[in-house]
């Protein structure tokens, strides 16, 4: 057997007949040879790895991002570098550094970066961002806009007509585009909003948030729901809502975003906007692996990836007596939509 085809088996796995490189495994495998990427990037200019950074590995939404990735890379016989940034942008240009030189290409997934930092980064080694939008880097997101409309119009036909959002990091892309969003169809359906936080996108950050509307003056209209950054920050606000008397949704209805799997755990379930997680990081896999083998990244719009509303418990029928912990609410019209709109620099 030529040595040629021994070299793509393990270098490029997707050129050989599948039968001939399970020959070649076996025979390797009795051998006891086993490649590395160090000597696989000597011979081939290749390490047959890319990396993947995640902002915060605790979070679920990242989890099932990078098993997407994982699974897409897998089947390509490409081996993942995994780094944590800790929310933070300082490690994460720090962990991007110590892996460029070893890896074909990355994956930034909640990335806290600047987009000049970003797009920096894209000129040294193939890059896809998911779950942001960076002009001129091919970029997976999930329909936030569409995804709020139908939380936003659900709410509203239970009735409710004032909502106030629970916002995550200040420097996150997807959360300053879903208060954007809330804005613009608060404006087309008549509806009042307020903006509480930013908090931290975990449990202990919506507990913050539900002390901090429980601390607040009672106003004439008070916000009879919630729509939270994340599903975390929502399960952390039934949490601290209920722990001071505030019952939902029979007073107030939340809303979460992303349907991690113990939104559907929780008592009672979180109804919230079901993100294509798994199929995000799988999406964003295959884009990288095309551009490391020479296909052109698409740098236009990005990649948008379809949502739904997933309707559980923590919604319901507005009540006439109910007792509110959010109030000062304003109503929305399309200048003060315009004033409130802000760009931030990171992602989820």
């Amino acid at each position: 057997m030529a040595a040629s085809t021994v070299s793509r088996t393990f270098s490029r796995p997707g050129r050989v007949h599948a039968g001939t490189a399970e020959r070649v495994r076996q025979v390797a495998d009795e051998l006891g040879y086993r490649t590395t990427p160090q000597a696989r990037a000597l011979a081939t200019t290749r390490t047959g790895m890319i990396a993947v950074l995640v902002s915060d590995i605790g979070n679920p939404v990242y989890a099932e991002m990078v098993r997407g990735v994982q699974a897409a890379a897998t089947k390509a016989g490409c081996t993942v570098l995994l780094a944590d940034s800790q929310e933070s942008d300082r490690r994460e240009r720090a962990a991007l550094e110590r892996a460029l030189p070893s890896v074909d290409g990355v994956v930034l997934a909640g990335s806290r970066m600047s987009d000049s930092a970003i797009r920096v980064i894209a000129k040294q080694k193939p890059v896809v961002v998911l779950g942001r939008a960076v002009v001129d880097v091919p970029s997976v997101v999930p329909d936030n806009g569409r995804g709020v409309r139908a939380a936003v119009e659900h709410l509203a036909g239970l009735g409710h007509s004032s909502l106030s959002y629970v916002a995550g990091p200040a420097a996150s892309w997807a959360d300053g585009v879903r208060w954007r969003s809330l804005l613009d169809t608060a404006t087309e359906l008549q509806l009042r909003v307020r903006r509480v936080g930013p908090f931290s996108p975990d449990v202990a950050g919506g507990v913050r948030a539900a002390a901090e509307l429980c601390a607040q003056p009672t106003a004439a209209q008070p916000s009879t729901a919630l729509l939270a950054y994340n599903d975390q920050l929502a399960i952390g606000v039934v949490r601290g809502l209920r722990s001071r008397g505030v019952r939902v949704p029979e007073d107030v209805s939340v809303v979460g975003f992303d349907d991690i799997g113990a939104a559907e755990l929780v008592t009672p379930g979180l109804t919230t906007v079901a993100a294509p997680l798994h199929a995000g990081g799988a999406a964003a896999t295959r884009a990288l692996l095309a551009m490391i083998d020479g296909a052109p990244g698409a740098t236009g719009s990005p990649v948008v990836l379809p949502v739904r509303l997933v309707v559980r418990g923590s919604t319901a029928q507005r009540s006439r007596k109910s007792t509110s912990p959010a109030s000062g609410t304003t109503k929305v019209s399309p200048s003060a939509a315009q004033a409130s709109t802000s760009t931030s620099a990171g992602s989820r």
